[in-house]
């Protein structure tokens, strides 16, 4: 049995998020294992995600493994997989890992990327990859509280997830924020971020950027704060896995 490793891209809009579902094949795990079953004439094919990507969010470097009975070369998996996926899911790197390699679980660091088109104008050719918001947002605030964000914290108050045994606690390498245009570019990178971590750290920083939200209580909600007290969780669709490291 070999081992492999792609780096993918794919539109989320017309999925159903990563992972594999009982009730649609329509998610970006199901397309993927289907396939590869196919070409191996195999029951079944694992497909191991760095990550569960929401209904609706897009990857320029998701990252995957699986393991085959296969004798062909990574390139011919890489060209056989392009010819029958949907045009919105493509791979662009193959290569083969050591036996005990695995996708999910050796993944180091990641990079997310959230797009805000800050402008009362429509932004109607990047529509799908944006989050429309008219009003002007403080860009500097915004800076001042994502610093609060970043290094070791537990982040409870920044997931959807319901209290269970797992660790909430992350570390946030660094959140920049640039303004290109009229649209604002959120940019995080951590060790590892909880279910919707990114687009409700994101909806806080809007709050603070439109002044509904004080820069200080950032810090409250790191240390004592609950869901409920933390923003709004954003669109799906601005948001982005850009890339793993291992």
């Amino acid at each position: 049995m070999r081992n492999f490793k792609i780096i993918l891209q794919y539109e989320g809009t017309r999925y159903q998020g990563w992972q594999r579902q009982v009730s649609t094949g329509n998610t970006i795990q199901g397309k993927l294992e289907i396939l590869l079953g196919k070409m191996t004439g195999t029951d079944f094919v694992q497909v191991n995600g760095s990550g569960r990507t929401d209904a609706g969010v897009h990857a320029l470097g998701q990252a995957a493994s699986f393991q085959l009975e296969t004798d062909m070369e990574p390139q011919e998996i890489m060209r056989y997989m392009n010819r029958y996926l949907p045009e919105d899911i493509k791979v662009i790197d193959i290569c083969e890992m050591p036996e005990r390699f695995h996708g999910r679980l050796n993944a180091k660091k990641k990079t997310y990327v959230y797009r805000i088109w800050n402008s009362p104008l429509p932004c109607v050719f990047e529509r799908r990859y944006v989050y429309e918001l008219e009003e002007k947002l403080d860009s500097s605030a915004m800076r001042q509280a994502a610093a609060l964000l970043t290094g070791k914290h537990d982040f409870r108050a920044f997931t959807s997830t319901k209290k269970g045994k797992k660790s909430t606690v992350r570390t946030i390498e660094d959140i920049t924020i640039e303004q290109k245009g009229n649209e604002l570019v959120l940019t995080y990178k951590g060790d590892g971020f909880l279910y919707h971590m990114v687009r409700i750290m994101t909806g806080t920083l809007i709050e603070v950027g439109l002044h509904e939200r004080d820069v200080r209580s950032v810090q409250t909600l790191l240390d004592k704060g609950t869901r409920e007290m933390s923003g709004t969780l954003v669109p799906a669709k601005g948001l982005c896995l850009v890339s793993v490291e291992y």
